[in-house]
């Protein structure tokens, strides 16, 4: 069965409730606060796990990104509830998803302005969303401009340049690699002149967390 990377927006009233399966799972908070786990969360903070949880929201609401890691069967996870709106942002199926145990990474990548990532690909794939400013994906012989809210789907093999804006520009994302790569970057510089440039790209990471095996 293919295996889907899907990224959901869960907006949510105030005090509003929603509960989620069991799944490999990344949740980062736009803004708001929410409880996840038992865990308070606000913005800008995230969390991983596998489990089922139950996710509410504090007296002003919040709302959330939802990166999961399921089958097609799962269909379309949206979050039910009163005062929960839920909505897909996107889905990739996962044909270049590495072999051997998997590691799920949840991390964020800054740019200074006018900042750009080189020609690069990393070791799995992964789904990437606009938090601020703006930037420019060349990949696949098309380039395209993403603002803020834009999420998109890189491949992993796939060679990519990354162009920021002329402001501060972040992205969140979520990307499934080796588990050899616990705590270690997962870039890879394709141009040998590229290599030994300063790089401007500063990187979070919230999560790191070793996945149970899954189906191929």
């Amino acid at each position: 069965m293919p295996l889907l990377l899907r990224l959901n927006e869960d907006v949510f009233a105030g005090n509003a409730e929603a509960s989620f399966p069991a799944l490999p799972r990344f949740i980062f908070v736009v803004h708001g606060g929410v409880t996840v786990a038992d865990r308070a969360l606000r913005d800008d903070e995230a969390s991983g796990n596998e489990g089922a949880l139950d996710c509410k929201a504090g007296a002003d609401g919040a709302t959330i990104w939802r990166w999961e890691l399921a089958d097609d069967s799962d269909g379309n996870d949206v979050a039910t509830g009163a005062g929960v709106c839920s909505r897909e942002k996107l889905s990739a199926r996962l044909d270049t998803l590495p072999k051997g145990p998997l590691l799920l990474r949840g991390d964020s990548v800054a740019f200074p302005p006018n900042g750009c990532a080189y020609l690069h690909r990393h070791q799995g794939p992964g789904i990437r969303c606009l938090i601020e400013g703006g930037i420019r994906i060349d990949a696949g012989g098309r380039s395209i401009s993403y603002g803020p809210g834009g999420a998109w789907y890189e491949s992993g093999p796939e060679p990519v340049f990354a162009q920021g804006a002329d402001r501060p520009t972040r992205f969140i994302r979520v990307m499934l690699l080796p588990l050899a790569y616990l705590g270690k970057s997962s870039v890879e510089y394709l141009r040998e002149e590229d290599k030994p440039k300063p790089k401007t790209q500063t990187y979070k990471i919230y999560a790191d967390m070793p996945i149970a095996e899954v189906s191929r």
